[in-house]
């Protein structure tokens, strides 16, 4: 991303401007440690690890190229390996190569990461309605996507074109 500060100095925020980010920065740091607890005290898992989970819960025979995994879950492939060598352990999560590139690892959700899915889906769910939706009136729900949309542009980090589309079934309902 470009640089736009002028040599004249910073453009500061004025007061509504530093309101809006103080309560936008404060959510930052609230919401993943929110979900975090959330998940950890009601299922015994890590939210990024639903998340990696519950990506490969959605994608066809449960199985996506690892890249593809961390382009779902903003995550480094380097962070991403850590935590599947991790769910691997635990037999939630199969690595093997992909047959039809040798240079590429898929990440194969298992019948008991699947059950796993299951399980932390509605707690989940809960806690994103409970938290983000609920308090929102369904303008407010689609403004956050906007500007959640334009905000990622303005980082060059686009949402994925293959993320769930609304109206996807659910993790409960396949299979």
């Amino acid at each position: 991303m470009e640089d736009t500060q002028d040599t004249a100095g910073p453009r500061w925020l004025d007061p509504d401007e530093q309101q809006q980010w103080y309560a936008f920065a404060y959510v930052l740091t609230q919401l993943p440690a929110a979900l975090e607890a959330q998940m950890q005290r009601q299922v015994g898992i890590a939210h990024f690890d639903y998340v990696v989970m519950s990506a490969l819960s959605m994608a066809p025979e449960r199985t996506l190229r690892m890249s593809e995994v961390a382009s779902y879950a903003g995550s480094t492939l380097s962070r991403l390996s850590n935590v599947v060598i991790r769910l691997e352990k635990r037999g939630w999560v199969h690595r093997h190569p992909d047959p039809s590139d040798g240079r590429s690892t898929l990440a194969t959700l298992t019948d008991e990461g699947f059950a796993k899915v299951e399980e932390a889906a509605p707690v989940h769910l809960d806690a994103v309605r409970r938290w983000v939706f609920d308090p929102l009136t369904k303008a407010q729900q689609r403004q956050l996507g906007a500007a959640s949309q334009r905000i990622l542009g303005a980082l060059d980090a686009p949402c994925p074109a293959d993320w769930p589309t609304p109206g996807a079934p659910s993790p409960a309902d396949r299979d």
